[in-house]
């Protein structure tokens, strides 16, 4: 005879699948299983269940529409939905998410239909728990704008749920508010990496000017420093990445500040020889393919892995990142090309590795070229954090226009705005300013700086949501 665990008799083995915890013998857990659990529909069965309960309720109960509520939104292949289903498999739920438009996907999505059976309805929590999984679901697609028309008398349950009234509307002649769900993941992002900044570096004895550059002039010369370091973690598990990377992140840095490179100064270190050969040769490669010599460094075995590189340029006018003022056009000038670096899909776009001496430089020497009157590289605060960034050091606030941010077709708008894109400049300037000659790389007026603080989002319908809220740094003014 079988038994349970807690050595209680088990019924008699049956054919077919069999659920884990029956297989244990977890009979509290069993006890306590939940009643319903929610998934994509996969296929035209359950979408058929879905489409036949959103039928019952907004046709035949409730009136909403006449004949069927199928629109152009179900005919979208993007268009997700997820079902809820009782153990049996039986669909007692449901609710669509997608792209509000047939054109490219911007990063805003809408949610609607939501339905639950009739007799489903209640303490069960079925249609919170839809809401709750559409809205991971949509954070999870690289939506940055989440909105939703519910109607009237849900926008409690809604607001319960953490989502943001925006306005009254109406849909089918009945009340309805739209709803958003609020994205932090931009304002998480560059909290995260650079809110600290302002109180750290206070007391230093900088030279004002230049407050929050990516490079600094050295007093009473024509030379620009820039210096980065690699997370530790990054130089562990991909020591030749890291290497390239310090080579990269430094050159855009003397990029942005209008100067070409010089040379560069290393700091390695490793906990053995053979660690410490993989980050000198993927710094090799980069300082051979942007032309760099490096003019030497430091390197210490048997310590945890560190990774520091300086670079040194010369510029006769230096760009700076605060030299903005509210009214100029703000530009984006991207290298689109290559993909997802293996292992920091969402992360890091790699374009460099696979361009030409001569494509590298003529990017690197762009900001040079044109001369505009305030630039930074972006860096690891993402496109809006970094434009907050130039917009604090130019003491104003910036509006990025999401449809026209250049973009690889390969990257959702959530991820590319948030990740370190390899080769990308913002720029401000007059609005009739001329390009940035950067060859290889995409460039398009994106945006412009106003008064105030903080980075907002423009959407095609002319709505601001907000991106960063006040200042990135707390540096202030450069």
């Amino acid at each position: 005879m079988s038994m349970y665990l807690d050595g209680s008799a088990a019924p008699p083995a049956v054919d077919g699948p069999v659920d884990i915890l029956a297989l244990l013998g977890d009979r509290s857990t069993l006890a306590r299983r939940p009643s319903f659990h929610i998934e994509q529909a996969c296929d035209d069965t359950e979408l058929a269940s879905y489409r036949r309960l959103r039928k019952e309720t907004f046709v035949h109960e409730q009136g909403l529409f006449t004949g069927d509520d199928l629109d152009d939104r179900d005919a979208d292949v993007r268009t997700v939905v997820l079902i809820a289903r009782t153990p049996e498999g039986t669909v007692i739920g449901g609710v669509r998410l997608g792209p509000v438009d047939d054109g490219p996907d911007l990063g805003w999505w809408q949610g609607g239909r939501l339905v639950v059976a009739p007799q489903a309805r209640g303490p069960q929590g079925i249609g919170s728990a839809l809401v709750r999984a559409a809205c991971a679901r949509a954070e999870a697609e690289g939506a940055l704008r989440f909105d939703a028309t519910v109607q009237a008398r849900n926008e409690v349950l809604f607001r319960r749920l953490g989502w943001q009234s925006v306005r009254a509307t109406e849909v089918a002649g009945t009340p309805h508010v739209l709803m958003r769900w609020p994205i932090g993941r931009i304002a998480a992002q560059t909290a995260a990496t650079k809110s600290a900044l302002g109180p750290l570096l206070a007391t230093l004895p900088a030279p004002p000017g230049f407050v929050g550059d990516d490079g600094a002039p050295v007093p009473g010369t024509d030379v620009i420093a820039a210096c980065d370091a690699i997370v530790p973690s990054m130089v562990e598990r991909d020591p030749e990445w890291a290497g390239w990377c310090a080579v990269l992140v430094n050159v855009n840095d003397l990029a942005a500040m209008g100067a070409s490179p010089v040379g560069l100064l290393d700091a390695v270190g490793a906990r053995d020889a053979t660690h410490a050969a993989l980050v000198l040769t993927g710094l090799t490669r980069a300082a051979r393919a942007y032309g760099v010599p490096v003019l030497g460094g430091h390197t210490q075995l048997g310590v945890p892995a560190a990774l520091s590189v300086t670079a040194l340029g010369r510029t006769d006018r230096s760009v700076p990142g605060g030299g903005g003022r509210p009214g100029h056009a703000v530009r984006l000038t991207a290298d689109l090309g290559g993909g997802w670096r293996a292992g920091y899909r969402g992360r890091q776009w790699d374009s460099t590795t696979r361009r030409r001496t001569d494509e590298l430089r003529t990017m690197t020497r762009a900001v040079a070229a044109a001369r505009p009157a305030a630039a930074k590289d972006v860096s690891m605060a993402g496109i809006p954090g970094t434009l907050g960034m130039l917009a604090e050091a130019s003491g104003c606030g910036a509006v990025l226009d999401v449809a026209a941010v250049p973009r690889p077709a390969g990257a959702s708008m959530g991820d590319w705005l948030t990740c370190f894109p390899g080769f990308a400049m913002l720029t401000a300037d007059e609005p009739h300013a001329p390009p940035l000659p950067a060859g290889p790389a995409t460039g398009s007026v994106c945006g412009e700086l106003t008064a105030g603080q903080g980075v907002g989002l423009r959407w095609p319908d002319g709505e601001i949501t907000e991106a960063v809220a006040s200042t990135v740094t707390g540096m202030g003014t450069a």
